[in-house]
This record gives structure tokens, C-alpha cells and sequence, in this order.
């Protein structure tokens, strides 16, 4: 991930960061508050295990964070509706399906951010985790919820893509 954090770096860092937190409520269910709290005081400003938390933008984290634990059965459904029929979320692995609950969430309620660039963010945020076919099954399923929550948008791209 990059180091070097101005304008939407803070938000890429964010976003790593969110994935972590929301993959640690998965595993230990603590609250979100908890998690948020955890991160700011101990882990933003730093560098930890390669992974860097500096100057990542608190706000959006916690946005992110609250973001899909409170609506976490809306996000469950609309990724499961992106997902091959013999997949299932649940049993997807957890830091995998935690990237693609955080880039559901803002896909679905951060319309300042545009979808391309959600989805970039988000397989970049894989690639931090995993070297093999996860990234672009983040890709594949991130870009299928795009065109069903954002079709006006991605229709719109498409189309500027092709001429």
C-alpha cells in the first residue's frame, strides 16, 4: 500500500485500515466503537507489520467502519446477490469478504466516490492481503454491484469507454 499519504491517500489508508478493523470484529466480535477506538489510539500514525496507518483519514474510517457493521445485513445481501450461486459470503475468507462488505458499503452511500475508483481502491486493498486470484474476484464482484447499485454511472462510463 502506499506510504506517502495526501488528499486520497487518506482515504486509501483509510480504507485498509477499515478492513482490518471490520476483519477484527469478525473474529473477536467487539463492538465497532471498541475497534475504532483500538485503531486510533494504538495503531494510526504508525507503521505495523509493513502496513501503513499514517495520516489515513480518521472520519472516513469511522464512516466506513460504523458504515457496514450498521447496515450489515443490507450489505450481505447485496454482495451474496453478486456471488457466484455456489458461493457463499460466509464462508468466504473473513479478510476477504471484509473488503468487499467495506467496498459494498461505499459503493451503496459514498456516491462522491466514483465507482471505478472504488473498485481500484478496494483491489488494491487485496492486493495488500493476498497474492493470488483474490484481487480479481474482488474486481469480478465489486464491478457486477457497481453496475446493479450504480448502473446510471457505470452505463455512463461504458459508454465513454467505447467512443
Amino acid at each position: 500500500m502506499p506510504g506517502g499519504q495526501s488528499g486520497s491517500g487518506e482515504r486509501t489508508a483509510a480504507r485498509l485500515a477499515a478492513v482490518q478493523a471490520l476483519y477484527q470484529i469478525s473474529i473477536t466480535g467487539v463492538s465497532a466503537d471498541g475497534v475504532i477506538g483500538e485503531f486510533i489510539e494504538h495503531r494510526f500514525g504508525r507503521e505495523i507489520d509493513g502496513l501503513v496507518y499514517e495520516g489515513a483519514d480518521r472520519a472516513f474510517f469511522e464512516d466506513l467502519v460504523r458504515g457496514v457493521t450498521t447496515r450489515d445485513a443490507e450489505i450481505t445481501t447485496q454482495v451474496q446477490s453478486a456471488l457466484d450461486k455456489s458461493r457463499d459470503l460466509d464462508r468466504l475468507e473473513k479478510i476477504l469478504a471484509a473488503v468487499l462488505r467495506a467496498g459494498t458499503f461505499e459503493l451503496l452511500t459514498r456516491i462522491d466516490v466514483p465507482a471505478r475508483v472504488v473498485i481500484s481502491e478496494y483491489v488494491d486493498v487485496a492486493h495488500a492481503f493476498f497474492e493470488g486470484p483474490q484481487p480479481g474476484f474482488v474486481n469480478g464482484v465489486l464491478d457486477k454491484l457497481a453496475r446493479q447499485v450504480r448502473s446510471a454511472e457505470m452505463a455512463g462510463q461504458t459508454q465513454k469507454g467505447a467512443a
